[in-house]
């Protein structure tokens, strides 16, 4: 081509451009945030932007399994869906992250506006999900990257405050002395961080022997019941077991199946699931949920992403803040799940679940989180 048939074609393109405000804004391969990142406050009087051109009104979620969390993660997007008028369609994964990655490329190729999702493999999926958000579309992440909108919890202090719970168990009820399971997912690098919050508040206790320190190999039900039982055979006698509710509650499984289930035990698992509190108000072996309230963080989530459908501003960044469920709480805590809604419109009831940072919308999607947030990172 010649000089002068290449600054007209340029030219052209330039106008092309100038008059196509999608084709100016979209950021294509835009790397989006890599370097780690603090994030102010959410501000949410931020100025509005332009609603994203060409998304349906739908709201998907990836979903990785059918674990009570994920459970409640699907109430709280399904109730705010209806609320703001968004189609909502769930494609579940069962585990399998090729079955995902499908998932996840169908909704950006039928155009939906908003997914949130919990990955199955988060290393394989990313680029799908980068795809999505150059698309336009709002993106919200359950942990782990790339996201328009991540969320997270601060993870070493959800780790403490289930240790030092059963640190004080120990001291109080088990006279000092204990062997302990953990049950741990710590080849996830963003959960990481609560596991060595709970080896941290146990190491200084002479009478405590850790006799397994192990990540299940599927995180639910099934995968806790299957490595204890494996556990059992070297170790028969257990006293405490920490992780997540839904491996923990399989481990309890796999501990009364054997008779070894016992009243003095100390159980105590992460997210705050409808069968640990369950088992709490039981008075047995399981004595401390940390509530990470999926419900309520949620139908957050699925009212960002109708604000981002609308050209509005939305956060970056959300934490879910721990609450460690006791007798004593639980009642509120049932309430508060229960009616999400109500939760997220009153600013006192929602601060103590959530906390909001930085701001994001279509026309700043480059700058998407693309590296592993924390509000605990300084």
């Amino acid at each position: 081509m010649s000089s002068g048939r290449a600054l007209k074609a340029m030219a052209l393109a330039g106008l092309l451009m100038a008059g196509n405000p999608v084709l100016a804004q979209t950021p294509a391969g835009s790397p989006g945030l890599t370097a780690p990142a603090v994030f102010p406050p959410f501000n949410p009087n931020a100025g509005d932007c332009a609603p994203p051109p060409g998304m349906q009104r739908v709201l998907g979620f990836a979903r990785d399994n059918e674990r009570e969390f994920m459970q409640g993660v699907d109430r709280g997007l399904a109730l705010a869906a209806k609320e703001r008028g968004l189609d909502y369609r769930v494609a579940l994964a069962a585990n399998d992250p090729a079955r995902m990655i499908e998932q996840v490329d169908e909704f950006r190729r039928t155009g939906v506006g908003a997914v949130v999702v919990a990955p199955v493999d988060p290393p394989s999926l990313a680029p799908h999900l980068q795809q999505l958000i150059w698309s336009g579309a709002y993106v919200g992440a359950v942990v782990p990257p790339p996201a328009t909108e991540i969320l997270n919890a601060p993870q070493y202090l959800t780790g403490k405050v289930l240790g030092d719970a059963a640190a004080a168990y120990i001291r109080d009820r088990l006279k000092g002395r204990a062997n302990v399971v953990l049950l741990t997912h710590d080849s996830l690098q963003f959960l990481a961080p609560r596991f060595t919050a709970m080896r941290d508040a146990l190491k200084n206790m002479p009478g405590v022997t850790i006799v397994a320190d192990i990540s299940p190999q599927t995180v639910n039900k099934a995968g806790g019941a299957a490595t204890m039982r494996t556990i059992l055979l070297a170790n028969p006698t257990v006293d405490v077991v920490l992780g997540a509710d839904t491996v923990v509650l399989g481990a309890l499984d796999a501990l009364r199946a054997a008779g070894k289930a016992r009243p003095d035990q100390f159980l105590g698992g992460i997210d705050g699931e409808l069968e640990a509190v369950q088992e709490i108000r039981k008075g047995g072996p399981y004595k401390a949920s940390i509530s990470l309230a999926s419900p309520v963080f949620a139908y957050a989530m699925g009212q960002h992403a109708a604000d981002w459908l609308d050209g509005k501003s939305i956060p970056q960044a959300m934490d879910i803040l721990p609450t460690a469920l006791t007798l004593a709480n639980i009642a509120q805590y049932e309430a508060d799940v229960a009616d999400p809604g109500s939760v997220y419109r009153d600013p006192a009831r929602r601060a103590a679940y959530l906390r909001m940072y930085g701001n994001i919308c279509y026309d700043t999607r480059d700058q998407y989180v693309n590296f592993p947030w924390s509000s605990e990172r300084k």
